[in-house]
């Protein structure tokens, strides 16, 4: 037959493949790769496509993994006929279990480089505590429901003791699924709260024990006695001790000596590594003990110093995550049959065995937490937390019916489990600590309320008087972003009080310097900056978390150079790293504002168009770009709606502030003289500071609350003696009046009070909106210090029609900034919302923005247009949500 091998056996394989009839997913022992890339495909395309939905669930990955698995498996699609004999044959399961098993050794490795031991002995006492009462309890309900399970489901064909077995089933209830844990504490913002501390230590402490019973169970049933399991027991102790005594010390050396330790590890040490990690495995797996207790043990002597740790997480990571770990829990749900459950009495014992892992593991986390004292909301969501099992459960399971301590039955019953208590931590753990109690328990910890939510006054006798709300920028929260740092730095500058001259005259001079110290330090610039960094789905970004944000905050390369800016200028800052999820920045951003009392919040639009600035090589778009990404508009218009509860915000558009201009687009191709290059043959000549240091700003008065808060900027920012400024009033065509009434502007009187308004104005919004404005414009231009009258030039200007208010508009802008080119960068600032142009009110939710949604009307039309000077959007907030101007 044509493309079959020749009957005699001395002919070759046919070489064409396909071509020549051969099955592409026909089982042959000589190549068994190509059905291999069948059944990984399939594989991860089941778990990908599962992981969508449930990701909008707050599901951790795992649980698409298995239940991908379990629909492989004979639950669902092995009921296909012919299925299982064509995708997964018998005789290619060796092959499939060897990558999912090497796959599993090095993901433990992961886990143990997860568990930072600093962690449990900084806060030993809670760990201890907790994590010992979250393991005896639980541990003796699964020695006792073990007695039912061991008579009624045993393994026929193995000799397994009730105390092995026991000793099992206990384990599989008291473990924590570690890595599961700290994904769910970091997506919920928990891992720096008491609650999230404590977890994690205990965790750490219970995960390290469980993988000890289980080395323990796994020796006693690879050893036909006790004597031998002892044997094994102690020679997995003198292991753990070399490694600790005798590896680790000269492998920090090497660290050490190669840069590994403080720049990452390099190919060779991760070679290193790994080869360490076999090794160990190997070493355990010889002796009766399970190998991925050795590669475990390896992970463990790993430092954590330098962020080695993470760095070396994040060069393996990725494969392991894709490939390797959907293989195993792929496996795990082929061997998981849930048609065995089948009768009343074996879904009682699932039902038996939840409760246990459920009551086992809250009563004894919630009573050990509340012995230290914590609250018992807080308790409860310990002892919540406490009962993930996730993955790791899904391992020891494996495990167990590898070993044949488990049946088929049994498996399935603690699969179920391990899905059940996995899927509820999340909800629960919401439940019981919302994000509002959460806040309110870090009020009453400061003592800024009492329990009842009462604000607790803490102002001696004679201070009890409300000052009142500034009406300058104090307090300033900025997004600090890798790309935006120049601009920032330079807006900053343009706010803070300039120094005042010192006389010649030494005493004078003293006198003088004395003076302007002590008015400097009444009312500084507060500026308090976060860099967000996103958390991502890979283990190395919750590593970030663990590890803690004061680790990063002082050592982030951003913020530092946000403090080295504030010590050459004289200014009180404040920098934090926050590591969250893309679409909580936002929120992180205006909880910070909220938690400083920012009067107004600065957030830079990024310089490529995206959320994130951690690349580690920027690529080149074009300006068009820059405004399109959804996700991004989706970010600032998130920004604007939480900040209208929060306080003043503005949205900076960056080109060329500050003097630095960025190029746009590709580098050309430059013929040198020898080929074609995009690098210039010619050094790049050292360039000088800008020489023009001087700013225009261009403010357009629509009117409304929005474009008062930007006056009063504009105002601040030209008292710095390089910022000139245009104020626009512009004036709408006159409406026509009504029969009887009059269009006069209301008159006002010395003492700067309104005199009644006619009464069509009084009924008219718009009427009534345009005389406020123009009270409030003229108050503004009439209480104009003297030393910035100069630079500072208020005047009117009516657009022809409401028809060309936009291209009137753009055309004054591109007349007024842009004039110096050489300068350090104009300036347009706006009000975001104007009731004329429709974007009174912006939509919540709904569609996705698009830029004039996101910026307003004005702002779209000079972004579109390119205009020669950056863009400063205002909104104005407050702290009740009513959107007035907190300035005024």
């Amino acid at each position: 037959m044509a493309g079959s091998p020749s009957s005699s056996g001395t002919g070759a394989p046919p070489q064409a493949g396909v071509l020549e009839g051969v099955n592409p997913v026909a089982y042959t022992p000589g190549n068994p790769i190509m059905l291999f890339i069948v059944q990984a495909v399939i594989v991860i395309i089941f778990c990908q496509l599962l992981h969508y939905p449930l990701r909008l669930l707050n599901q951790p990955r795992v649980i698409a993994e298995v239940i991908g698995g379990i629909l492989l498996g004979p639950s669902v699609m092995m009921r296909i006929p012919g299925f299982k004999a064509t995708i997964f044959p018998t005789e290619s399961m060796p092959v499939f279990n060897n990558v999912a098993n090497l796959g599993l050794l090095i993901f433990l490795f992961l886990v143990a480089l997860e568990v930072d031991i600093r962690l449990f002995t900084q806060n030993w006492k809670a760990a201890l505590s907790v994590g010992m009462a979250g393991m005896i309890l639980p541990f003796g309900l699964g020695f006792a429901i073990a007695y039912g399970l061991y008579h009624q489901f045993a393994v026929a064909e193995t000799s397994i003791s009730f105390g092995v077995f026991g000793l099992f089933i206990g384990t599989a209830l008291a473990i924590t699924a570690f890595p599961v844990l700290c994904r769910i504490l970091s997506e919920l913002n928990l891992l720096r709260s008491s609650v999230g501390v404590t977890v994690l230590a205990a965790g750490i402490g219970n995960d390290v024990t469980g993988w000890v019973l289980l080395a323990l169970c796994v020796a006693l049933v690879n050893n036909s006695n006790g004597l031998a399991a002892l044997w094994a027991l102690l020679c997995c102790i003198g292991w753990t001790l070399l490694l600790v005594f005798a590896v680790r010390p000269p492998f920090i050396w090497i660290l050490r000596r190669t840069g590994s330790l403080q720049n990452g590890p390099t190919q060779g040490m991760v070679a290193l590594t790994m080869l360490m990690v076999l090794a160990s495995a190997w070493f355990t797996g010889i002796i009766g003990v399970h190998p991925i207790f050795g590669a475990f043990l390896v992970g463990l002597i790993c430092p954590h110093d330098g962020g080695f740790a993470i760095k070396l997480t994040e060069k393996i990571e990725d494969l392991i995550s894709v490939l390797f770990l959907p293989l195993y829990f792929a496996l795990s749900g082929l061997n998981t049959n849930l048609g065995l459950l089948n009768d009343g009495i074996t879904w009682g014992y699932v039902i038996a065995v939840i409760v246990c892992a459920f009551v086992g593991k809250i009563a004894g986390g919630t009573l050990a937490a509340k012995a230290n004292k914590l609250l018992w909301r807080e308790s409860f969501t310990i002892g919540c937390l406490m009962s993930c099992k996730g993955l790791v459960e899904l391992i020891v399971l494996n495990i167990g019916l590898q070993a044949g301590i488990l049946s088929e039955t049994t498996f399935s019953m603690f699969v179920v489990m391990a899905l059940v208590t996995t899927v509820a931590t999340t909800p629960l753990t919401k439940a019981l600590y919302p994000p509002w109690y959460q806040k309110k328990v870090e009020k009453w910890r400061r003592g800024e309320i009492d329990w009842d939510g009462n604000p607790v006054d803490h102002s001696g006798p004679g201070q009890g008087e409300k000052k009142a709300v500034e009406s300058q920028i104090r307090r300033l929260m900025v997004h600090l972003r890798l790309d935006s740092l120049p601009s920032l730095f330079t807006f900053i500058t343009l706010l803070s009080p300039e120094s005042v001259p010192v006389s010649a005259h030494p005493e004078a001079a003293e006198e003088s310097s004395k003076a302007n110290e002590v008015q400097i330090r009444k009312r500084p610039l507060e500026v308090h900056g976060l860099r967000v960094i996103e958390l991502t789905d890979r283990t190395s970004s919750v590593m970030h978390l663990t590890e803690g944000d004061d680790f990063y905050s002082l050592r982030d390369p951003v913020v530092n150079a946000f403090r080295t800016f504030s010590q050459l200028h004289d200014v009180a800052v404040s920098g934090r790293v926050a590591v969250v999820p893309a679409d909580s920045y936002a929120e992180t951003l205006m909880t910070k504002a909220s938690e400083v009392s920012s009067d107004f919040a600065l957030i830079p639009w990024g310089e490529y168009g995206s959320v994130s600035e951690d690349q580690s090589f920027p690529v080149a778009m074009s300006a068009s770009e820059r405004f399109r990404s959804s996700t991004h508009l989706e970010f600032i218009n998130q920004t604007f709606q939480k900040a209208a509860f929060t306080c003043n915000v503005g949205i900076f558009i960056d080109n060329g502030f500050g003097g630095i201009t960025k190029p746009v687009g590709r580098p050309e191709l430059i013929r040198t003289r020898s080929a074609l290059s995009i690098r210039s043959h010619t050094a790049e000549q050292a360039a000088l500071p800008v020489a023009n240091k001087s700013h225009h700003i261009f403010l357009p008065f629509f009117g409304g609350a929005d474009d008062r808060v930007a006056m009063r900027i504009v105002l601040q920012l030209a008292k710095n003696q390089h910022v000139t400024a245009s104020i626009v009033r512009i004036n709408w065509p006159a409406a026509k009046p009504e029969e009887g009434t009059e269009t006069r502007t209301p008159p006002t009187s010395s003492h700067g009070t309104e005199t009644p308004e006619p009464k069509a104005a009084a009924n008219d919004p718009f009427a009534r909106q345009e005389q406020e404005d123009a009270d409030f414009f003229s108050t503004m231009q009439a209480s104009l210090p003297a030393d910035l009258s100069a630079r500072v030039m208020f005047s009117e200007t009516e657009i022809l029609s409401a028809a060309s208010a936009l291209t009137d508009v753009l055309v004054l802008a591109q007349q007024t900034v842009g004039q110096q080119p050489k300068n350090a960068g104009d300036v347009v600032v706006l009000g975001r919302q104007n009731p004329r142009f429709g974007d009174a009110s912006f939509e919540v939710g709904g569609s996705s923005p698009d830029l004039k949604r996101t910026l307003g009307a004005v702002a779209e039309v000079l972004v579109t247009a390119g205009i020669k000077a950056s863009i400063l959007v205002v909104q104005a907030g407050s702290r009740n949500g009513k959107g007035m101007d907190i300035f005024a």
